[in-house]
């Protein structure tokens, strides 16, 4: 059983979230304290993995299906340069315990 977390509560619409895209597999969502002008993380809507040394054989395509949503929603907003990060772990910086991608570029988003 995995610990309910903050990104549990932002997909069950307990917290608010300010969201820029949406889809039946993923949710990117601004986060709150943000190390670039656009810095956005990517949740799975269909399976929570704590990190990515969580993975299991099973579980594996999780990880590729962000790193393909987060190039896909940069083709979209005209961003062509930006860093993706996962954070594993307590000593690498992971403070969620659900798996979840960082989308951080110098380049703000079209609407702002």
């Amino acid at each position: 059983m995995t610990e309910t977390t903050i990104f549990h509560r932002i997909l069950d619409g307990e917290i608010p979230a300010d969201k820029v895209y949406e889809d039946e597999e993923v949710l990117i969502f601004k986060d709150i304290h943000p190390k670039a002008p656009t810095h956005l993380l990517l949740i799975s809507k269909q399976e929570c993995i704590p990190s990515i040394a969580d993975l299991t054989e099973e579980t594996k395509d999780i990880a590729g299906m962000l790193i393909y949503k987060a190039k896909e929603f940069a083709e979209r907003e005209g961003i062509d340069g930006y860093q993706l990060k996962f954070h594993v772990g307590k000593s690498g910086g992971q403070e969620v315990f659900y798996l979840h991608l960082h989308f951080l570029s110098q380049q703000a988003l079209r609407d702002e």
